[in-house]
């Protein structure tokens, strides 16, 4: 068993977890290699001297960000992804460090299952294409004033928001930027996407979830300067007045180790502070 390790190595106790992960599945038989640039500081070996095909699973070490910035920079590489949370409670990155050796035990156990969460690409007219696990968000920018987005799903007009913005989000990208604006949580094994009006000036104007078999169009319609266009944080382009792009599920999905010790909904009340009991 293969498994690609992408620790973090700043600090002194990141340096130290990320040993003891990979002195714990070494001598559990399983062959580690770390992220390129990370793998002399760990006197490990590198993640280019073994083929992409022959990853089974990748670990991450640090929160969310981390998870969706190997998800784009490693894309290549078909392994499920684990998360060890260094920070923050995460919604993916949900391994905390007292439960590593515990956790990476059932992995190697195969106590988990593997979810496979849907993606999303786009193209605009100008040919910029993204891909996102999370969102798409087109924000106003610099503009000082709300603008219009018109937006179309499979060619039918559906609403123009006059709005600082509107993200489209997947399941997993549901508790991120959508949830903030006031949008659904979709439990991640749910096929649907979410579009989300960012402070949309008029009130009716509400979150709405379709099937992610349709392709939505996005308009910007305003005679205002260009706008910015972000893909999970990591991608970013404009789009002028007149410009539009095309939005559909990607055929390639996320592959998310999901843990039998670790609820899904535990981890939701816990991140979002629900005091709720069972009485």
């Amino acid at each position: 068993m293969v498994i690609a390790l992408f620790p973090k190595v700043q600090e002194e106790e990141s340096k130290r977890l990320a040993r003891k992960v990979i002195d714990f599945l070494t001598e559990s038989g399983a062959t580690v290699v770390v992220e390129d640039d990370k793998a002399s500081a760990l006197d490990s070996a590198p993640l280019s001297s073994v083929k992409a095909e022959e990853v089974e699973f990748l670990i991450t070490m640090g929160g969310d960000g981390s998870m969706l910035r190997i998800a784009h920079q490693y894309s290549h590489l078909d392994g499920a992804i684990l998360g060890i949370n260094l920070g923050h409670l995460g919604f993916m990155a949900d391994v905390q460090i007292a439960e590593i050796i515990p956790c990476l035990k059932d992995l190697l156990a195969g106590a988990y299952t593997i979810q496979s969460r849907i993606t999303i690409e786009g193209e605009s007219n100008r040919g910029d294409a993204f891909f996102a696990l999370n969102d798409f968000v087109l924000h106003r920018s610099h503009n000082p004033s709300l603008i219009e987005i018109a937006i179309f799903i499979d060619d039918l007009f559906l609403s123009t928001f006059e709005a600082d913005g509107v993200i489209l989000a997947t399941p997993n990208g549901s508790t991120a930027y959508s949830l903030a604006a006031g949008g659904p949580i979709l439990s991640p094994e749910i096929e649907a996407l979410v579009i989300t009006p960012i402070c949309p000036h008029t009130i009716s104007n509400r979150p709405i979830v379709i099937t992610p078999n349709r392709t939505i169009r996005i308009e910007y319609v305003s005679k205002n300067d260009p706008i910015e266009c972000v893909a999970d944080g990591f991608q970013h382009f404009e789009m002028s007045t007149g410009d539009s792009i095309q939005i559909k599920k990607s055929s390639k999905s996320f592959k998310l180790v999901n843990l039998n010790r670790i609820d899904y909904f535990s981890t939701l009340r816990t991140k979002l502070g629900w005091a709720g009991k069972l009485r």
